[in-house]
């Protein structure tokens, strides 16, 4: 695949799952052979090392573009400039912003161009109205990758045509240098004899962190904590809610972690509680890490766990049945143990990298041969 040249376009924020596919894309298609670079577009006094951090080890090129977060056209003639010097065969641009302000750009230059849509943030306001902008231009792009089946029916329903929707779920990148036991609990200051409980996402509403609160104040088993791992603007809000519900004691917020993941083998249940995903990069995560899960069934997750030998299943914006999931996980160890074992066995036979980056690819030619025939 050595002929193929791809350029990651992103406006990433600290890193999440969008950031940690654009770094697993990155990083796999240059080991298949790719020539690959990153263009990240980061406002003034944006710090990007966690996101480059990976990039520059790998020895994958990573230009980054700083501009106000309104300068629109300062920012397609930079782009454009970028691509003109690099004359990339595919740009793969992830997140909204970089759909709508580059896609047809690189198209005027002859450049074929891909998108993966990671799926909703459901903010509302602005947001909400550029994601909806974005999923009708996204009927131009030559491909389409979608995480998940729902998000593939989503975007045909939207007037994408299905022959360039491609359904490619996440796989799992393990961390490069994941902590052991020991030090990822001493990381988290999780004593020894207590069953640690994580979350790890953006403190935005899509991610469910106030229906996981409300949960936790229903599990009246004892012996466990909970660490937070992530930031947001409803961080406040959350604190608030915390101390409100009686959880002070038990729950503490940690604010964004760089490469939360190489701590997960501290963890002892890992709760995903979002109103809607995608395939989510930090479930695959936590699974492959051999944490056992309790997950909504939202977007991709029914595919990832697909059975309760891999994990639990839970309604979405249901903290009473969350509630009675995390307290079955908490209290039956040996059922904690063998969910744990299942999730990692899924994970690793399924959701295997290396085939990620050779599905991609198929996806790269299928969109050259839309664009050039």
């Amino acid at each position: 695949m050595g002929d193929l040249s791809v350029v990651h376009l992103c406006a990433p924020a600290h890193v999440g799952g969008l950031e940690r596919v654009v770094q697993g894309l990155s990083v796999g298609g240059a080991r298949h052979g790719q020539d690959v670079r990153v263009v990240a577009v980061v406002e003034p006094g944006h710090d990007v090392s966690a996101f480059r951090g990976p990039l520059d080890e790998a020895g994958v090129p990573v230009d980054v573009v700083t501009l106000s977060g309104r300068a629109y056209l300062g920012e397609i003639r930079r782009i454009r400039r970028v691509l003109q010097t690099h004359r990339p065969d595919v740009l793969h641009t992830h997140g909204y912003r970089s759909d709508l302000l580059h896609g047809w750009s690189a198209r005027r230059l002859g450049i074929a161009t891909v998108s993966t849509l990671h799926g909703s943030s459901l903010m509302g306001g602005a947001s909400q109205f550029f994601e909806w902008i974005q999923e009708r231009a996204l009927g131009r792009f030559d491909a389409v990758v979608a995480v998940s089946a729902p998000l593939v029916d989503s975007l045909a329903s939207k007037g994408v045509p299905r022959d360039r929707i491609h359904e490619v779920p996440n796989a799992w990148t393990p961390p490069e240098r994941p902590l052991p036991r020991n030090e990822a609990r001493a990381a988290l200051d999780v004593p020894d004899d207590v069953v640690a409980i994580g979350w790890v996402g953006r403190l935005i509403p899509v991610k469910g962190a106030d229906v996981f609160l409300r949960a936790l104040a229903r599990v009246d088993s004892g012996g466990w904590e909970v660490r937070i791992v992530g930031d947001g603007p409803e961080r406040p809000g959350l604190e608030a809610l915390a101390a409100e519900l009686g959880l002070v004691d038990r729950v503490r917020f940690l604010g964004a972690v760089p490469d939360a993941a190489r701590l997960f083998a501290g963890l002892d249940l890992f709760v995903l509680s979002s109103r809607s995903e995608g395939t989510p990069m930090v479930l695959l995560e936590a699974m492959g890490a051999g944490v056992a899960v309790v997950a909504t069934g939202v977007g991709g997750v029914p595919g990832v766990i697909r059975s309760d030998a891999e994990g639990w299943v839970v309604a979405p914006e249901a903290p009473v049945e969350l509630a009675e999931a995390i307290r079955e996980a908490v209290t039956a160890t040996a059922e904690r143990a063998r969910r744990a074992r299942g999730g990692t066995d899924r994970i690793e036979r399924d959701y295997d990298f290396d085939g990620w980056i050779r599905r991609h690819e198929q996806v790269y030619r299928s969109a050259l041969t839309v664009r050039h025939g």
